[in-house]
């Protein structure tokens, strides 16, 4: 949650400094809306994984080792640590 309001602060920056009169700042706008809901959505995923690995820890599916490599991979896969 916290780094979709990271994306979502980004975006509103962005936001305020293209123009909204023209084409350009319009496809601006297009192009940061687009970014921020794809980035928003690859994190939600990454975040289902990390809670999928950990209730498999739990359930004791995984071990303690694999469990590690599991999370070091979505960590290396996020956008934002």
């Amino acid at each position: 949650m916290k780094n979709m309001i990271h994306v979502v602060l980004v975006g509103m920056a962005l936001l305020s400094l293209t123009a909204c009169g023209s084409t350009a700042g319009n496809l601006g706008l297009g192009a940061v809306g687009g970014a921020a809901a794809g980035a928003g959505g690859y994190e939600y995923h990454l975040k289902n994984q990390k809670d999928r690995v950990e209730q498999d820890f739990k359930d004791e599916k995984i071990d303690q080792k694999e469990r590690d490599i599991r999370i070091d991979q979505i960590k290396r896969d996020s956008l934002f640590q």
